[in-house]
């Protein structure tokens, strides 16, 4: 069966990824960049027998993690998807889902990481991208194919979607807290896989604080940096590659908005910001 690690993009996504490959697969709990495929993005083509059809990324859910749960083992993916129903296809069903580790970050700095990422020329364009009811991501034109076709909805219908999923184990943490009691979170991220999964173990000390340490920011900025990252997109203005690895915990806000985008997004995500306990 699957378990998910689920988030809109930008949001810490690849770094809870690493962390579990880190503490689960590595010995120590030292992370290895080289083992990053064990928990792959979903959707991708490697799950699909069939190419893809733009448009038609809806049809293969199923089928693959049918395959999947023939396996008889537990697969941690990673994926930016909403958990929707689209033209009568469930993303995932309980019969495929053990659980999701779901992550939340403060809109208001995931629209630097958006500007970035995308390659936005402003903020406004950011965060128009981010309300978009019926957003999708996909690079074909560097990946020739449409199989990592995601649905990911504007920021707070993804959200929306995971949250109120009352089907399987869900455990959702916030950027934030990643970044200010790492301990505590990845700790309690340990304990839910381990229920979740069975173990009938204790959290192992030195592989959580290795796979802690080895995972921080700085150390996977100065992987990316070694050219040891391999999952950048690419500029659509100069086909170079985008940084991934950005400011991370120093993506700040308040320094990076100004006060006219701060006032848009206060009054827009007003709501949201008060469910997550944000700074308004």
């Amino acid at each position: 069966m699957i378990i998910w690690i689920a988030s809109y993009p930008k949001s810490g996504n690849t770094w809870v990824r690493s962390f579990l490959i880190a503490y689960y697969f590595c010995k120590k709990g030292v992370f290895d960049i080289d083992n990053l495929n064990i928990i792959p993005d979903y959707p991708n083509k490697q799950f699909f027998k069939e190419e893809v059809k733009e448009g038609e990324i809806h049809k293969h859910w199923e089928e693959s993690q049918k395959k999947i749960l023939e396996e008889k083992k537990v697969k941690f993916l990673k994926t930016h998807n909403s958990l929707i129903k689209a033209f009568g296809n469930d993303f995932t069903q309980p019969k495929y889902s053990l659980g999701v580790v779901h992550i939340i970050r403060d809109p208001r700095n995931i629209i630097t990481s958006v500007k970035n990422h995308m390659d936005f020329k402003d903020y406004d364009q950011a965060l128009k991208f981010m309300q978009k009811d019926n957003a999708i991501l996909n690079d074909y034109k560097h990946l020739k194919n449409y199989a990592k076709t995601m649905i990911i909805n504007s920021w707070r219908i993804n959200y929306q979607s995971w949250i109120s999923n009352n089907y399987f184990r869900r455990f959702t943490i916030k950027y934030e807290d990643m970044v200010d009691k790492p301990n505590q979170v990845f700790r309690d991220m340990v304990v839910f896989i381990n229920t979740i999964c069975r173990l009938n173990v204790g959290v192992d000390e030195e592989k959580l604080n290795n796979a802690i340490e080895s995972t921080n920011f700085s150390n996977l900025q100065n992987m990316e940096n070694q050219g040891k990252f391999s999952e950048n997109v690419y500029s659509l203005h100069d086909n170079k590659k985008i940084k991934f690895f950005y400011q991370g915990p120093k993506n700040n806000w308040k320094k990076n908005l100004d006060k006219n985008m701060i006032e848009k997004m206060n009054e827009y995500y007003k709501n949201d910001l008060i469910k997550f306990g944000y700074e308004v």
